[in-house]
């Protein structure tokens, strides 16, 4: 309501003080509110132009009144006096859409409603007021200025004739419709183009029911915000918190490569590539070189949203040269990123030299693009460069600004961290694994008592290469020892700790310990090793199992420290999982350890194994067991395809830890390659003793080898006939030596002395060691064993 100075008792509504204006500007209608607004009777305006009432610039003020959708405008008053009134402009429209003419309607200014016309007008959002038919009444500057149209372009039209983006159209159309039909505000959020604008903006859009007095909807009022700063921040920042999941996931600089390639596309660029200095991917320390040169980078990821990469003019894993006007060497050598686009000198001239990456570039879209060279620096060190090329289409016309050089340095500089940690654990894996494999056996001599196929992995993982090792150890008696340890931890401390113990495993075999006992004295040595000043140690664990296979008893002692019992396919087909005191992890020490004594037809495939194969997956140690046996079980060529069937059955493609794997089928010798004879402690047996062997060797066919064998079985029975005591046991095997070996039951070891040229005796042990290829003592149940070991005959 308004009330008129001097004209106590009346009032009007805004609706009430109205007139229609033709297309001329000539008063055509006045009503009783005009008349209370202004003074003039209906008589006095009628036919008049409408400027004759405005107070100053008659001319510019009709011509603003009858164009604009309201203004505040001077109006002189009947009586003389000067009013400001806020004015509200509608065209009548006719049946065909013409302009016919005006509505006018007016209130008085009274401060308020100057200032909010002013704010509707110069509001930094887009604000516009549409009727329920969704044709323009009112639009505001920003909208104009958005939009690129004038206000009169506007006002009267049907909002779906001028929109020029159709699906940005029918959402806007939807909701505005919505408004109408349910009287309820809604708010939403749109991503589109502004026409008068190359970058892409997001809005936040508020659209709301205007209300009439008796509460009817009579129209809708809008005001839209541009967001594109916060939604473009908002963007770099998923895509810098996905970069710190995505990227480097592991521990290889070509995976990390491909990773932010992938990560980009399409969020970022259209093709990406990352090229890298060879001595990166040696895991040495880059070099870039003289900046003034050529430089050469290999390729190691790209990628691209068109299938296929077309853009890509260079293969994966091959090399190129950069010129060092050429983008991606700038930035290699300033360690800043270059951005470019077609048309500037040096990106032509440097695809001008490469013709390759030119016409591929081209081949791809015949567009113009934007390119930026990122260089790939951690830790003060240049690794590489990633290129970012993004095509310039009618739907995507935006050339990188420096919003997006920000985003790709620092997707670049997280990449470049992620790669450093590759390329140094790549250094420090391919150094643990070169002194890993060079402490593995290399190549093992067939033994007679089994066949055998083994297999080493190395650990994919982060902690590095680990210390799994195995052995085939000859022993006396055609006997062989099967070994298999593992080192806790990874890294090159653990492959030294391995190489430690598998020495020390081969000096004790050596000395033909039990399997209980050589674990004792292992088990002394990583204490020792654990307690030392020198670092190395620290806190040591390993586990080890040592096996003893004897091929002419047929029966294998097995003892262990903490690791995973051995599997045994025997010749029937079952499978079984053998049951062996486990003991505790060597280093522990203070706790006995146990042996196992189990007879072992010919033809039993023994299974030694590290734990990494057993949880390989997502299994327990039962569930990975049970399928070790069904793959032990399934058909097999030989022992290489049996090992390769355990493998494929337990193993993913890159294994988190590291697996070793000895598979050996146990052989045995018949009755006919073994002669055994019990001795009584008389010296008058020793020439009977040399009796049987000579008479065995003619058997044998080996007539050769009677007189040494003579000779060396008269001084080792001699011998345990002085020194050691019943019950004396000899013994010949033939298999490919010659192995001459007497028992007795002393417990003492002899050893060679040199005697002087006097004495009556002490020369026996030395002409045996003289005479024979080889000689030992073992330890027995009963006391001990010496043995002697002849090349047999090359004729034979």
């Amino acid at each position: 309501m308004a009330t008129l100075p001097g004209d106590t008792g009346h009032a009007t509504t805004a609706e009430d003080a109205m007139a229609l204006v033709d297309e001329r500007g000539v008063v055509t209608g006045w009503s009783e509110g005009a008349r209370l607004l202004t003074g003039y009777t209906a008589e006095e305006v009628t036919g008049r132009p409408v400027s004759e009432l405005v107070h100053g610039d008659t001319e510019a003020a009709g011509r603003e009144l009858c164009t604009s959708g309201g203004t505040v405008v001077a109006v002189r008053r009947r009586d003389g006096r000067r009013t400001e009134l806020a004015l509200r402009v509608c065209p009548l429209l006719g049946g065909n859409g013409e302009r016919r003419g005006y509505v006018v309607t007016a209130t008085l200014d009274e401060g308020g409603q100057a200032l909010g016309e002013l704010a509707f007008r110069q509001s930094s959002m887009a604000m516009s007021i549409l009727d329920t038919d969704q044709r323009y009444l009112r639009v505001n500057e920003t909208a104009c200025r958005v939009m690129g149209r004038t206000e009169a372009e506007f006002l009267g039209r049907h909002f779906p004739d001028i929109a020029e983006n159709e699906e940005h159209s029918r959402g806007f159309l939807r909701h505005l419709r919505k408004v109408v039909r349910t009287g309820r505000a809604v708010h939403y959020e749109s991503w589109t183009r502004a026409p008068t604008g190359a970058r892409t903006h997001a809005w936040n859009t508020e659209m709301w029911p205007l209300r009439g007095p008796s509460g009817q909807v009579l129209g809708v009022a809008l005001a839209a915000f541009d967001s594109s700063e916060q939604y473009w921040a908002r963007q770099r920042l998923a895509l810098l918190n996905k970069a710190a999941t995505s990227i480097g996931t592991r521990l290889d600089v070509i995976h990390t490569a491909q990773e932010l390639a992938e990560l980009v596309v399409p969020r970022l660029a259209d093709f990406v590539s990352v090229d890298l200095l060879d001595s990166v991917l040696q895991g040495e320390e880059p070099t870039v070189g003289p900046v003034d040169t050529d430089l050469e980078l290999r390729r190691v990821a790209h990628h691209s949203r068109t299938s296929g990469v077309p853009e890509a003019a260079i293969a994966l894993g091959a090399a190129d040269v950069y010129p060092p006007a050429s983008p991606p060497a700038r930035a290699l050598a300033t360690g800043n990123p270059v951005l470019t686009r077609t048309g500037e000198p040096d990106l032509d001239g440097w695809l001008g030299r490469h013709g390759d990456r030119s016409a591929k570039l081209r081949e791809a879209r015949e567009h113009d693009f934007s390119l930026m060279a990122v260089p790939l620096v951690a830790r003060g060190t240049t690794l590489g460069v990633a290129v970012f090329v993004r095509l310039l289409t009618e739907r995507s016309p935006d050339p990188f600004d420096h919003d997006d050089v920000s985003l790709a340095r620092e997707l670049a500089s997280r990449a470049a961290v992620s790669v450093d940690n590759a390329r140094r654990y790549t250094k420090e894996r391919t150094t643990a694994l070169a002194l890993q494999r060079s402490l593995l056996p290399r190549a093992m001599a067939d033994q007679a008592a089994v066949e055998f196929a083994s297999r080493y992995l190395p650990a994919h993982s982060k902690a590095g290469v680990g210390g799994d090792w195995f052995d085939v150890i000859p022993l006396s008696g055609t006997r062989v020892a099967l070994v298999v340890g593992d080192v806790v931890g990874h890294g090159i401390h653990a492959s030294v700790t391995m190489g430690r113990l598998r020495t020390a495993v081969w000096t004790l075999a050596d000395v033909d310990l039990p399997p209980d006992e050589l674990l004792t004295h292992l088990d002394d040595l990583v204490g020792h090793l654990s307690g030392d000043d020198s670092g190395v140690g620290g806190e040591l664990g390993a586990t080890c199992l040592y096996a003893v296979y004897d091929p002419v008893a047929r029966r294998c002692a097995i003892a262990s420290a903490g690791h995973p019992p051995p599997a045994v396919l025997f010749p029937d087909g079952t499978v079984e999982v053998l049951g062996v005191a486990a003991g505790p992890l060597l280093g522990v020490g203070g706790l006995p350890f146990e042996s196992t004594e189990v007879d072992m037809p010919e033809g039993a495939v023994l299974a030694l194994y590290t734990d990494g194969l057993v949880e390989a997956r997502d299994l327990d140690v039962d569930e990975g067991t049970t399928v070790l046996c069904t793959a032990l079980a399934a058909p097999a060529g030989d022992l290489e395809d049996a090992c390769d069937n355990v493998l494929k059955a337990l193993l993913p493609e890159r294994p988190a830890d590291d697996v070793a794997l000895l598979l050996a089928r146990t052989r045995a010798l018949d009755t006919g390659q073994v002669a055994v004879w019990d001795l009584p402690a008389d010296p008058a047996v020793v020439a009977a003793a040399r009796q049987h062997a000579t008479e065995r060797l003619t058997e044998w066919g080996l007539d050769e080898a009677a007189f040494v064998t003579e000779l060396v079985v008269s001084e080792l029975v001699t011998n345990a006939i002085r020194y050691g005591g019943a019950p004396i046991q000899l013994r010949l095997i033939r298999d490919r030596t010659l192995i001459c070996e007497v028992s007795d039951a002393s417990s003492t070891s002899p050893h060679l002395r040199r005697a002087r040229t006097y004495d009556e005796g002490g020369r026996g042990l030395l002409l045996v060691a003289q005479l024979t290829d080889r000689w030992g003592t073992r330890p027995t149940g009963t006391g001990k064993t010496i043995w002697a070991e002849q090349t047999l005959p090359t004729a034979l």
